[in-house]
């Protein structure tokens, strides 16, 4: 009797084992959080959205505005077959690191420890800076090490890889010339750079303006003037294509939300007071969706589209998977375009140590095509990755190797090759490519 006692005991022991480790591999792959207060790139303060009037909005699916002329959406695919690259595929990709060597300091790769902004959580956590190159900015390590975007050989073997995930399109993290996030030194002088090594492998480049201090819609004409003009007739510069057949630029407006949209609509609708619609430097506009209500938000402006951005599915409502269908739906009714953004994976503890409940693990690849089935399963003309090289959030699909330092693990891609993500890449965009072929058919 005691035997039986103790062999049911043992078999309960190891069913709990079993349904504990269940409900963790679950975590990575559905979210588990709502929307959280962290706020996006490497600040730590909430994100707050200005409060202004919104007009009531009956129904998802609206008539467009009188002088709206929104750009219709794309009317085919917009792919290189002969090079077997996807311009309909776009990845995020950052030029913002430094060292010693090119840049006289290490630029992001000796990030801080941001601060939790509630002081009696921030009590909990360590502060301070890393120390490259033994000790980075990220739970992983780059194949390359911790590199300058000033060092030719590094910028060479970036465009090798994105090419080589058949991915079409670099959507750089655009700030005007003279200013830089708050961790960095301005990068605008590389664009060139960019634009010459993309060129010699087949690529496009794009531009993912962000929210300097001071942006605002009349700013934005003026960068959109200045890089339309600057860099409108190189090769190299990213045009898509609509169904009513205009070839126009486009870009991607990173937390669009802190703009009101009334003020948006100024800038990107025909009757505006400063309309870029019908000039030289009208484009495709690809705003950020966070919140459900910026949906309307976002059609209110004249924008022609929106964007998830963020890698870590739960963080916020259009980062969700579950919530692509209904985006879709109502991007669909209201001509304009849903672009879904897909990463790897997200940990960025090792910049904000008080963030795990946003980690998403890797599960040896499996989350990453969760999320690009997902983006498929909606049927996108366009799908983003998220990132190519955002080492500090752990979304980086660049190569990655093992390293222990007296002080450090890092996380690595084994026990699989560092191109590991990049051939996942390339086999999800070569299905994205023929998918798409029988969509349009």
């Amino acid at each position: 009797m005691a035997r039986l006692r103790r062999r049911a005991c043992v078999a309960l022991f190891l069913f709990t084992l079993f349904i504990l480790a269940t409900l963790m591999g679950l975590r990575t792959l559905k979210p588990t959080e709502g929307f959280s207060a962290l706020a996006p790139g490497a600040d730590a303060r909430p994100v707050v959205v200005e409060k202004v009037d919104r007009r009531s909005v009956p129904s998802d699916v609206q008539p467009s505005l009188p002088g709206q002329a929104r750009n219709a959406k794309v009317g085919g695919s917009n792919s290189s077959p002969d090079k077997g690259i996807s311009y309909d595929v776009h990845i995020f990709y950052n030029m913002w690191y430094g060292t010693p060597q090119l840049d006289e300091r290490y630029l992001h790769w000796d990030h801080i420890l941001v601060p939790h902004w509630d002081p009696k959580i921030a009590a909990s956590y360590p502060r301070g800076r890393h120390l490259p190159p033994e000790d980075i900015a990220s739970s992983f390590y780059p194949e390359l090490g911790p590199y300058s975007s000033r060092d030719p050989e590094v910028l060479e073997s970036h465009m090798e890889q994105i090419a080589a995930t058949a991915a079409g399109v670099l959507v750089v993290s655009w700030y005007p010339p003279g200013l830089a996030d708050d961790h960095g030194e301005p990068t605008e002088d590389l664009v060139p750079s960019i634009l010459d090594a993309a060129i010699r492998h087949g690529l496009k480049v794009a531009f993912h303006i962000q929210p300097y201090k001071g942006r605002t819609d009349h700013s934005l004409h003026d960068n959109i003037k200045y890089i339309v003009d600057r860099y409108g007739d190189h090769g190299a510069f990213y045009r898509f294509t609509t169904s009513n057949g205009k070839a126009l630029p486009l870009f991607y407006i990173y937390d669009s939300y802190l703009t009101p949209p009334e003020a948006w609509a100024d800038l990107l609708t025909a009757t505006g007071s400063h309309s870029v619609r019908g000039t030289q430097y009208d484009g495709v506009f690809i705003a950020l969706i966070v919140e459900e209500r910026h949906k309307h938000d976002i059609l209110a402006g004249g924008f022609d589209g929106m964007y998830t951005y963020f890698a870590s599915n739960g963080f916020s409502y259009g980062s969700s998977h579950q919530n692509w269908k209904g985006l879709k739906a109502f991007c669909d009714g209201n001509n304009l375009l849903f672009i879904p953004s897909v990463g790897p994976g997200y940990i960025d503890t090792s910049i904000r140590p008080w963030n795990n409940h946003n980690t998403r693990n890797r599960v040896n690849g499996r989350y990453y095509e969760t999320a690009l089935q997902a983006a498929l399963n909606v049927r996108p003309e366009v799908v983003t990755i998220t990132s190519f090289n955002e080492w500090h959030e752990g979304t980086q699909i660049e190569r990655a190797v093992p390293k222990k330092t007296a002080t450090r693990l890092y996380l690595d891609y084994l026990p699989h090759e560092p191109d590991l993500y990049l051939e996942l890449t390339r086999r999800w965009v070569e299905q994205f490519s023929k998918e798409k072929e029988q969509w349009l058919m």
